[in-house]
């Protein structure tokens, strides 16, 4: 499998954000954790532009990880490449002797590696089996979802994960047809989506069977049930100084992100107290506006930058105990 269609999503833009902070210089070297390795893209970059910096990374595939353990492999001892969830974070930390680290990087979503090997089941543009597990040693696949899920609990997740409007219509011909035979591959749910759809919710964004397929996704691997968690673990291994920047890929990651960030760079004091003890002052400073979107220029040359959404914040105080 080629890796030079990997184009990494905002690479610039995620090392400037990290700079200040892996650029400084201690009696140890700077430690930066790439909690979604993928094809390595990020973390080659990282290592390439902090020359003095350890690089910490994290990945669920194991496939991801031989790939980009290849790709990293002349940078020696410097990577240190994990077979772990993102929110297991502080146990590897904590394996590896890491008090605490100078920067974070989280690039969420599917990766490129599994978007591409078709018999994954993550593209909807292409016929495969319906799998969908980002770590293909565990749990249950995305067939078994549509097989033996309730229909009250197939439509909660079309519609929470999802955002989609017909998830009723949907899992009412979903369930109607696999009494007939069990779901197994992508292409039948693809037709399945595309027949049960009003003619008016087709002719919008884009593959009617998109939001289908990012909610069975979300479901199958726990995502935001695992980010709700690594989020705030993250920052929470934050040296002073330290900074995290997080990519998302919709709504649903983004308003996570934001709403740790946003917590963490509040003000929590009473209202009316003179002056605000240490314990109440805010304990991120935000490093973006809003969420920063990829230029165009970026998303010309790599289609998968263009629902990219970026947010970086910095340490600037420890948790009061």
């Amino acid at each position: 499998m080629s890796q030079t269609r990997h184009v990494p999503v905002m690479l610039q833009r995620c090392l400037d954000l990290l700079a200040p902070a892996l650029e400084a210089t201690g009696p140890q070297p700077p430690v930066v954790v790439d909690c979604t390795l993928g094809l390595g893209g990020h973390s080659e970059a990282l290592l390439a532009a902090f020359p003095a910096a350890r690089l910490v990374a994290l990945d669920r595939d194991k496939e991801a990880l031989r790939l980009s353990g290849e790709r990293l492999a002349p940078y020696g001892d410097r990577a240190t490449l994990v077979h772990a969830v993102y929110d297991e974070l502080p146990e590897v930390l904590e394996r590896l002797g890491i008090p605490k680290v100078q920067g974070v990087l989280f690039d969420l979503g599917v990766s490129s590696m599994q978007l591409d090997e078709a018999d994954r089941g993550f593209a909807y543009a292409q016929d495969a089996p319906l799998d969908m597990r980002m770590d293909q040693t565990t749990g249950i696949g995305a067939a078994e979802v549509l097989n033996t899920y309730p229909p009250g609990e197939l439509v909660r997740i079309l519609r929470a994960y999802g955002e989609e409007k017909q998830a009723k219509r949907i899992v009412s011909a979903v369930v109607r047809e696999r009494e007939k035979e069990p779901f197994s591959n992508s292409a039948r749910l693809v037709e399945l989506i595309r027949d049960s759809l009003p003619q008016a919710a087709k002719r919008t964004g884009g593959n009617p069977a998109k939001r289908t397929f990012q909610a069975l996704r979300i479901e199958v691997n726990g995502e935001l049930t695992v980010l709700e968690r690594a989020v705030p673990t993250a920052v929470r291994s934050l040296a002073i100084g330290g900074r995290i920047a997080v990519l998302s890929y919709h709504s649903l990651e983004d308003r996570l992100v934001k709403q740790v960030f946003a917590a963490g760079a509040a003000n929590t004091a009473p209202p009316g107290l003179p002056v605000v003890p240490e314990r109440y002052q805010p304990r991120l400073k935000l490093l973006t506006r809003g969420a920063e979107l990829p230029t165009e220029e970026e998303v010309a040359e790599n289609r998968r930058a263009a629902p990219a959404r970026l947010r970086g914040a910095q340490r600037i105080r420890e948790e009061e105990r």
